[in-house]
């Protein structure tokens, strides 16, 4: 996967939308007709139901597994009395890990995934179960590419010491941007994994702060230069760094989708590129 942009299922669902499978089913449409056929999902979106309302409406939609890729992810557990959750927490047993997966199928309605993903390290996850149960997913056509989501480069090597990792899904943006001198970008830079980064709007339309004021000034004067919207130019940021970032948009809005694949398009100046974190940081770099 390259630098494009990845369509955030999290509030289709009861967490954000509530769509109707007649209205996921023109959301999955428009996706895919204006080059949007990456879908990421988790298992606990929507409190463990938002894959099933999903995998209806695909069904429905009448479109080509093969024409679109589903990203799931695993691990978190939600409390949850019907699943016997008393706690939020994670698990990464084997057992656990291949039921997960199988029971993603299930409810997105497909026969593999694309990619799977570990949502979140667990301090008690043991990388040959990981591993094995990883290898059995993979040997039976259930998921094509295994990857983590919010691991750190440390976490990265211990898992990939044992199993392949393709991916790493992280938060990254203009306002919360460590991955860029934590080594979790330079990691994934060289061992050639892809990198998503989840929020990739951050804070700025979010939150008033010094930060985002600071922000704010400079996007007036770049959205001017570049002649397209604030969001794009976030968008372009992140874009613009050598792990070629995959943003995973959350907007169910049309109008909004198009504006972020037209970010591919937008090569921000050098200059201009390290503007915008000066005012994310509030000084020059050294």
């Amino acid at each position: 996967m390259d630098s494009k942009i990845i369509i955030g299922c999290m509030s289709w669902g009861v967490w954000g939308k509530q769509f109707s499978t007649k209205e996921q089913i023109d959301m999955i449409r428009f996706c895919t007709e204006n080059g949007n056929t990456i879908f990421d999902h988790a298992d606990i979106y929507g409190n463990y139901t938002t894959e099933a309302g999903f995998g209806k409406a695909f069904i429905d939609s009448g479109i080509n597994r093969e024409d679109i890729q589903l990203i799931s992810k695993c691990g978190i557990q939600l409390i949850n009395e019907r699943r016997g959750s008393r706690i939020k927490h994670y698990k990464y047993a084997k057992e656990y890990i291949i039921s997960s997966a199988e029971a993603s199928l299930k409810n997105l309605k497909t026969d593999y995934l694309d990619t799977f993903l570990l949502h979140r390290p667990s301090p008690l996850m043991q990388p040959d179960e990981i591993s094995e149960a990883i290898t059995i997913l993979q040997d039976s056509g259930k998921i094509i590419n295994f990857g983590l989501s919010n691991f750190t480069p440390s976490q990265v090597d211990l898992i990939a010491n044992s199993v392949p990792v393709t991916a790493n899904q992280i938060e990254f943006s203009l306002t919360k941007n460590d991955a860029m001198f934590n080594g979790t970008l330079d990691k994934m830079l060289q061992e050639g994994i892809q990198t998503m980064s989840w929020s990739p709007l951050g804070a700025v339309f979010k939150d008033e702060t010094a930060q985002t004021k600071r922000i704010k000034a400079v996007l007036k004067k770049l959205t001017k230069k570049y002649e397209i919207s604030e969001d794009v130019i976030l968008l372009a940021f992140i874009l613009r760094h050598p792990a070629k970032v995959a943003p995973v948009v959350g907007t169910t809005n049309k109008e909004r989708i198009l504006n972020a694949n037209s970010a591919l398009n937008i090569h921000l100046e050098l200059q201009d590129w390290f503007e915008m974190l000066a005012a994310s940081q509030g000084y020059e770099v050294a």
